[in-house]
């Protein structure tokens, strides 16, 4: 590294990527493990209120700013009966779940989500079962939701006590359906004639609704991405969106190549977005289908069946990882690589909210939030409007995973209703302090509302029920700055997100 680097970056509220989506600050929350039972859904717990929902958890998600939550699998929804989880609580059956070899009680089902979404302030995103499940299922799940009273599925719900329709917008077709670990799993061309088929009479009930297509499960499986393409050309005229999974790691332990994760989640997004534009022209089709990163997050610690599979038990501890501040700085890179493509992901759901690789960790009477828990606020809180192309001057280090890489990794937003500008920087160097010379090149900033860090010295250093704030957000003082320009030094391993007033 040369003497003294130095770092430098051009905002231009004028060069805009795209519109950003609110819906890229999503949730998943499956019926896995503790994430619905023990985790939003606890009874039992002295922070439940009248309902079963955790109080403090409800507090925390909100925060969070969730636009959409994404329900109720995952690998659990390719063996789910929906109808199990409605109408009333001592009459739903309990049920083995195959897919994660636990009892599910079904006392949270879909009415239950409803209002849990209605509580934190979020849209619900439902999904439906291609794996054992028919195209009819998924309709009357449609019906059930979404239609108005008259007719049977719609009049089940009215009796369960909600005779306004539920209005879901988003809808899943199926998960994972290219994997062989999938209950029902299909073949790329016969899961695409069913997934249009159910698209088709899910349309039919509500036409306003957008539709999901599944796509691998992640790029590491050999079908990848010709499974994309086939289902792509099938059903392309009758989706909206096109869902991409990816689980980061760091089984090597190598915090340099770590900390360059941006340029694999990029080219994932590349080579996706390069399947959409082939097949749009293919099908010569008028309409565009974008990404939905419906699966997104750190894990790789509490991996192998001992962490999967339940033996049989009820909210099971199953894959509880525990995060700490590399894997902090790894999300606010993955949620820079949504800001920098926002033109093609319009989605992206963290998997997931609470307990199971969460950022909220439970116990049955008290609440952590974990290092993953602060970019994720911070960015759902301040990235707003259209996301900026920002032009970056940065130093090198070298990786041996991704070769050289720039030590900043950046993205930012114009919110041109509020005249707020975003600017969000990881520094991924372990040691080093870096000067970063920031300059507004068609609009001078009137006041730099706020700057929050999540920084520290050790990059294994971990939030616990015992020391819940090792790895936290905190505020730093602003500098001063000359008409169009300020210079910031940020910390090594430190994620710094800033508000600008313009």
């Amino acid at each position: 590294m040369t003497d003294s680097p130095k770092a430098k970056l051009y905002i231009d509220t004028q060069r805009a990527v795209s519109d950003i989506s609110p819906l890229l600050f999503s949730g998943f929350a499956e019926h896995m493990g503790r994430a619905i039972y023990e985790g939003i859904y606890d009874p039992a717990s002295p922070h439940a209120d009248e309902n079963g929902l955790r109080k403090d958890v409800l507090a925390a998600l909100r925060e969070l700013n969730f636009r959409s939550m994404r329900y109720p699998g995952g690998n659990f929804l390719s063996g789910y009966r929906w109808e199990d989880g409605i109408g009333p609580k001592d009459q739903r059956p309990t049920r083995r779940d195959l897919a994660w070899q636990s009892i599910e009680t079904n006392q949270f089902g879909t009415d239950e989500f409803m209002h849990f979404c209605q509580e934190i302030g979020t849209d619900p995103m439902m999904a439906v079962n291609m794996g054992t499940g028919s195209i009819q299922d998924a309709a009357n799940l449609v019906e059930y939701c979404n239609g108005p009273v008259g007719t049977k599925y719609a009049n089940m719900r009215a009796e369960n006590g909600h005779e306004a329709p539920y209005n879901v917008k988003h809808w899943c077709i199926g998960n994972e359906m290219d994997g062989p670990w999938q209950i029902g799993h299909l073949e790329a061309e016969d899961y695409g004639k069913k997934a249009r088929e159910a698209a088709k009479m899910m349309r039919w009930h509500d036409n306003d609704i957008k539709l999901v297509l599944c796509g691998s499960s992640n790029s590491s499986m050999p079908t990848f991405p010709e499974w994309d393409r086939v289902a792509l050309e099938i059903c392309y005229d009758y989706v909206d969106y096109h869902s991409m999974h990816h689980y980061a790691n760091n089984h090597a332990n190598d915090t340099a190549s770590y900390l360059a994760k941006s340029a694999e989640f990029e080219y994932f997004v590349d080579t996706l977005s390069g399947v959409l534009r082939y097949v749009k022209a293919k099908n010569r089709s008028k309409k565009d289908v974008y990404l939905q990163w419906d699966e997104w997050n750190v894990w790789y610690k509490a991996h192998g069946s001992e962490h999967t599979q339940g033996n049989w038990e009820e909210a099971p501890h199953l894959i509880e990882e525990v995060y700490n501040l590399e894997d902090a700085l790894v999300v606010a890179q993955w949620m820079n690589v949504f800001l920098r493509k926002a033109d093609v992901i319009k989605v992206a759901c963290l998997a997931q909210i609470v307990n199971v690789i969460a950022p909220i960790l439970t116990t049955r009477d008290s609440m952590l939030k974990q290092s993953i828990y602060y970019p994720f606020m911070l960015f759902s809180q301040l990235a707003s409007g259209k996301s900026l192309d920002v032009t970056t001057r940065s130093p090198l280090y070298n990786t041996s995973e991704f070769g050289d890489m720039p030590l900043l990794d950046v993205s930012s937003s114009y919110n041109e209703e509020t005249d707020s500008n975003a600017i969000f920087i990881v520094n991924r160097s372990q040691t080093d302090s870096l000067p970063v010379e920031i300059h507004w090149q068609d609009r001078a900033p009137k006041s730099i509302n706020s700057i929050y860090q999540v920084a520290g010295t050790d990059p294994k250093a971990a939030n616990s029920f015992d020391n819940p704030d090792q790895v936290v957000a905190k505020k730093v003082d602003a500098p001063s700055f000359d008409e169009s320009s300020t210079t910031l030094v940020l910390p090594p391993l430190s994620f710094t997100a800033i508000d600008v007033q313009l």
